[in-house]
């Protein structure tokens, strides 16, 4: 990372939110001790959820969390990339649409008629976009929430001018590592494992549950292959796309195997 006006100075850290659960924020201050040495390695410039303290742009390195739906956040976001280094997405929501990317497969108007008592004041998006559908994205950190280790590890490598190294398989090389025995094989439990990107220590086939996709496609998916073989498992097309449209809906790979399937309902 460039070299601030003054070597005396810290990088300056800024973590934005937008549409979300503040769930990846909270990975961050989940860090606790490695926090600390964080917190000494730069200055925590901007972040609402542990400090008031506000401190002005550029930034070094910003952490966005969260999803734009609004067209206030469609403005902001340009003004956060452009005080900003390097912006990270971080979190399903800013790198795939999150949960609330399901509006996109419907009329957001029919939701907000039936939630909102006033509609007419409601100011929203007819999509839940993630943060590179609007500006440049220097990395994306998948999850829901986002895996602790790989943000340290993120901040680390920016921090130091070097690419981070966050493995790209699939969940079903954890299940492997920590010798879970796969579910579909053994129990017939669809499972989105073979095509979801690594992070989460694979939890769920480890209690004996199917994957549900929160860290979103890895590299190079064949959701395909995998949709057929839960048809083989005896789930019918409106399961697949059901499968497919949980916390990642809107990323590209599973967005498009979900449409397919409900296309043949």
């Amino acid at each position: 990372m460039a070299s601030p006006a003054s070597t005396s100075e810290k990088p300056k850290l800024a973590v934005w939110k937008f549409a979300s659960c503040d769930g990846c924020q909270l990975s961050l201050l989940d860090c606790e001790d490695e926090l600390l040495a964080v917190a000494d390695a730069v200055e925590i410039a901007y972040f609402p959820e542990a400090t008031r303290a506000e401190v002005e742009g550029p930034y070094d390195l910003s952490l966005v969390e969260g999803s734009i739906t609004t067209p206030h956040d469609a403005e902001r976001i340009h003004k956060i990339r452009r005080e900003s280094k390097y912006l990270v997405a971080i979190g399903a929501c800013a790198t795939a649409g999150g949960i609330q990317a399901l509006r996109n497969f419907k009329n957001v108007n029919e939701f907000v008629a039936l939630v909102y008592a006033h509609p007419e004041y409601i100011e929203t998006l007819k999509v839940s976009t993630p943060i590179s559908y609007h500006v440049f994205v220097d990395f994306e950190l998948q999850g829901c929430p986002i895996n602790k280790y790989q943000l340290l590890e993120l901040i680390s490598a920016l921090l130091n001018d070097r690419r981070p190294n966050i493995p790209p398989h699939s969940v079903c090389v954890e299940c492997k590592r920590r010798g879970t025995v796969c579910v579909m094989v053994a129990n017939g439990t669809p499972c989105l494992g073979p095509v979801t990107h690594a992070g989460c220590g694979a939890i769920c086939p480890a209690y004996q549950r199917g994957c549900y996709g929160c860290y979103g496609p890895k590299e190079a998916p064949n959701t395909a292959a995998l949709a057929d073989e839960f048809l083989r498992l005896g789930q019918d097309h409106a399961a697949i796309a059901r499968f497919f449209r949980t916390f990642t809906a809107n990323a590209e790979a599973f967005r498009k195997e979900s449409v397919a399937h409900e296309h043949e309902v």
